[in-house]
């Protein structure tokens, strides 16, 4: 049975009429999404556990304290440091900034026929001398942003409340809303939609538990890497590449400009960019060799221009939120486009016609 114009039209107005709910309900939905996130990665463990003879509410439970022990680990461990290395990093910059003052910018004007006055940062240095010990204190700043913005403190708090909680009731149900779903589906065309779903959700799954993975590992070698080249900020810089690297070469690229600069400012000397690019060589390395083929395989086949424009616009319509499902998001949609690619070669509009 054909669809009627008006029904398409139907349709159309739905699908937008939907879209620009999500829109204005934006401010809301990260704590769900993140939340379905979470629950969407846990539930193969938990579906592993339920073969080992456990009902489903005690492998819920287990996956569950595992994923907070985890992020609770994670987090205890690195913001201490992250937070010491970010205050190092502000008391330092003034001495930095002078540095270069005295020794780069004056090079550069040179060079490039700018004036110095261009290059002075003088005001700049002076500020961070005067605010850097108020300025590097996470207890600082979050009592200047409840003076502030005591709702929008409630909020977040809420919010971070939330996503665990939301975790754990998806978590539970995930089998359960799956199934409903599923019978929601008209049933001449749910063996399609099946096939296209279950493509996604093998490719997807795969691909996000790998490359969290390879951003763990990477930040992790750069971070000891440039630890044992003598960066300072070894933490910060490591950590930021290997959460940019999700973007094929961004992670590299990010990393040695920011590795470089620091090591310049620390040493002064340009030989010591040898090691720092070496770190980051070995890493590039792992990952190309090792690290993407054996925990990621195929990458979700878009281009780096797409995903850091999935990446922008995700944050753009839904926050936080919106930017660690966009990769997702653009993950399933490209299984989508790639079977409408495949109909769209073997129906009658694309093949030639027979000659008669």
């Amino acid at each position: 049975m054909r669809m009627t114009d008006s029904q398409k039209w139907q349709i159309l107005v739905a699908t937008f009429g939907f879209g620009w709910v999500l829109y204005l309900l934006s401010p809301v939905l990260t704590p769900f999404l993140v939340g379905a996130l979470l629950a969407y990665l846990g539930d193969p463990s938990v579906d592993r556990l339920q073969q080992w003879k456990l009902s489903r509410t005690a492998a819920v439970i287990v996956v569950f304290l595992a994923m907070i022990i985890v992020i609770g680990l994670l987090l205890l461990l690195l913001i201490p440091i992250a937070q010491q290395q970010l205050i190092l990093l502000l008391k330092a910059l003034p001495g930095y900034l002078d540095w270069a003052s005295a020794q780069v910018f004056p090079w550069l004007a040179e060079n490039t026929g700018l004036s110095r006055e261009q290059f002075d940062l003088s005001s700049v240095s002076r500020m961070l001398q005067q605010n850097w010990s108020t300025a590097g204190g996470v207890a600082t700043t979050v009592l200047g942003y409840v003076s502030q913005s005591g709702v929008k403190l409630l909020a977040w708090i809420a919010n971070l409340v939330l996503i665990p909680v939301v975790t754990f009731y998806l978590l539970r149900d995930w089998d359960l809303l799956v199934e409903r779903i599923d019978h929601l589906l008209p049933r001449k065309l749910e063996p399609e939609i099946a096939h296209v779903v279950k493509d996604a959700d093998s490719m997807l799954g795969a691909f996000l538990r790998g490359q969290i993975l390879v951003m763990v590992s990477l930040g992790t070698i750069y971070s000891v890497g440039l630890w044992l080249a003598g960066v300072k900020f070894a933490l910060l810089i490591g950590m930021l590449a290997g959460v940019v690297s999700f973007v094929p070469y961004l992670g590299f690229i990010v990393g040695i400009v920011v590795a470089g600069f620091a090591v310049l400012f620390q040493t002064h000397d340009a030989w010591q960019l040898v090691p720092v690019f070496g770190v980051f060589a070995v890493g590039q390395a792992l990952e190309g060799m090792l690290l993407t083929p054996l925990l990621v395989g195929d990458r979700i086949g878009l281009h780096p221009v797409l995903v850091i424009f999935a990446v922008l616009a995700g944050g753009q319509l839904f926050g936080f939120g919106g930017m660690l499902l966009a990769l997702p998001a653009a993950a399933v949609l490209a299984v989508v486009v790639r079977d409408l690619h495949r109909r769209y070669l073997e129906s009658e509009i694309y093949q030639e016609p027979n000659p008669k």
